[in-house]
């Protein structure tokens, strides 16, 4: 991780997540004695601009934040640090720099749904790692075209069972398509996010009118 600390005279933003709920708690800045000193004792360790000298969270209060993960983005002048706090993160005594309550998301095992997000972070980390064994590596290695041949004969196979099959194996079947089809979507830099995203644009009572309107003039791609 090469952070570019010159951009900003020294300092980087750091953006501090609570690794569990996924809450954005507060935001720092860090210089690059900061962030070793993060790295080193697992406590998140900002600089200063007041006070012109590190200080680490929850070193006077006792609420530390104890780092999980740093990740910089894609221009590397900025940080995104997950960590999981030991009580309230702002002075004011509130969970965040917002005043708003740290409540965590709800877990895959209450809402289905979001495991198809957590399944793609897995995809992707085989598409990072790719360890030998794994069939997901596999279909990696074998490129774009052998993936969206698998997508599309998984899809027949669900069309085969919805028409002449049993619930059971439609589930089956339907389940085996949407995990290749998440695999070719990682494979292009894209998420199952993206798609819903696409649909819920779609759900909007106003497009239907543009494309109605993009249809009768003949632009609608």
């Amino acid at each position: 991780m090469k952070i570019d600390f010159e951009k900003c005279d020294g300092l980087v933003p750091a953006i501090i997540q609570d690794a569990q709920t996924r809450n954005v708690l507060m935001l720092g800045y860090m210089n690059e004695e900061a962030l070793q000193k993060t790295l080193d004792t697992k406590k998140v360790t900002f600089w200063s601009r007041s006070r012109q000298c590190l200080w680490t969270k929850g070193e006077t209060s006792g609420h530390f934040l104890h780092l999980v993960s740093i990740k910089a983005d894609c221009d590397n002048d900025t940080l995104l640090v997950r960590a999981i706090p030991d009580g309230p993160t702002c002075h004011t005594g509130t969970d965040t720099c917002w005043a708003e309550e740290n409540t965590p998301l709800p877990s895959s095992t209450e809402s289905p749904i979001l495991f198809l997000s957590e399944l793609q972070d897995f995809i992707e980390k085989r598409h990072k790692e790719m360890p030998e064994g794994s069939y997901t590596t596999k279909l990696f290695r074998e490129g774009v075209n052998k993936m969206a041949q698998k997508v599309g004969e998984e899809a027949l196979e669900t069309v085969i069972e919805a028409t002449n099959g049993t619930n059971e194996h439609l589930v089956y079947e339907g389940s085996d398509m949407l995990y290749h089809l998440i695999v070719l979507l990682t494979s292009k830099g894209l998420r199952i996010e993206d798609l819903a995203t696409e649909l819920h644009r779609r759900h909007d009572p106003s497009w239907d009118a543009q494309r109605r309107k993009a249809k009768a003039e003949g632009t609608m791609k």
